[in-house]
């Protein structure tokens, strides 16, 4: 075995090209989209961009660590390791990862310019934001790795070690469920968008008195205090759907 501090991937006997270990890779990203998701809401509901600027700096000196120094040395990859660690490694190939990582670390740059230097808040950066959850929550979830999806599109070379061996893992005629599981979850969403559809028909009151003498609408301080709109929803225009989500007038 011969690895430097400046590496990308271990090289480890049996293995013809650099790799890292799947099951920490799977772990740092839950662990980043935990974090990640509780910024978003923050600044989603509440307006607060600041967590969201603090992970993106955040997220940007992991990934640069990953990256341009080595991957044992990221902080969240080494929680991850550290989670994982009484689980047999699940090596897979290290340059697939590198390039969806490279993605990341592209995001987190424009995400730092848009939200940490210059602090705009609109559409964009919630798209940017909504990218970066997506492909984490597949990672971790799934163990699906969308960045090495598109390597594969552009690498001229037979990839090798992929996760869950899909580059050369053939699945067998109806490994992804019967016709009768298919009925069941269309059974189910059925269920459920009949469920949503008589919940929206029958929403809950508000909470206002009514002034009898006068005819008028009107709320205690606390409940004034509750639906105030916060400045991120007037920024985006959505000062009314706001109002409508929370139940204020």
């Amino acid at each position: 075995m011969s690895n430097t501090f400046f590496q990308f991937g271990e090289r480890i006997p049996g293995y013809n090209v650099a790799v890292v270990n799947e099951r920490a890779v799977r772990a740092a990203a839950g662990i980043l989209f935990f974090i990640a998701i509780v910024a978003f809401m923050n600044a989603m509901l509440l307006g607060n961009f600041q967590p969201t600027r603090v992970f993106v700096v955040a997220f940007l000196m992991d990934f640069t660590l990953r990256i341009f120094v080595n991957p044992r040395f990221s902080p969240s990859l080494i929680l991850g390791q550290w989670a994982v660690r009484q689980q047999e490694p699940e090596y897979v190939g290290a340059p697939q990862k590198r390039f969806a990582w490279a993605i990341g670390f592209t995001l987190a740059l424009w995400m730092l310019d848009l939200i940490v230097i210059r602090g705009v808040v609109g559409p964009v950066n919630m798209l940017v934001c909504g990218t970066c959850l997506l492909l984490l929550f597949f990672e971790s979830s799934f163990g699906i790795c969308i960045g090495c999806k598109l390597y594969e599109l552009f690498s001229k070379e037979q990839l090798a070690l992929c996760p869950g061996k899909v580059c050369s893992y053939t699945p067998t005629p109806g490994a992804g469920g019967s016709l009768g599981q298919g009925m069941v979850v269309v059974a189910f969403l059925t269920l459920v968008i009949g469920v949503a559809n008589w919940i929206y028909d029958h929403p809950t009151e508000n909470r206002v008195a009514v002034d009898l003498n006068t005819s008028t609408v009107s709320q205690d301080p606390a409940e004034q205090e509750r639906c105030r709109v916060p400045e991120f929803a007037k920024k985006l225009g959505h000062e009314q759907q706001w109002k409508l989500h929370n139940g204020c007038q």
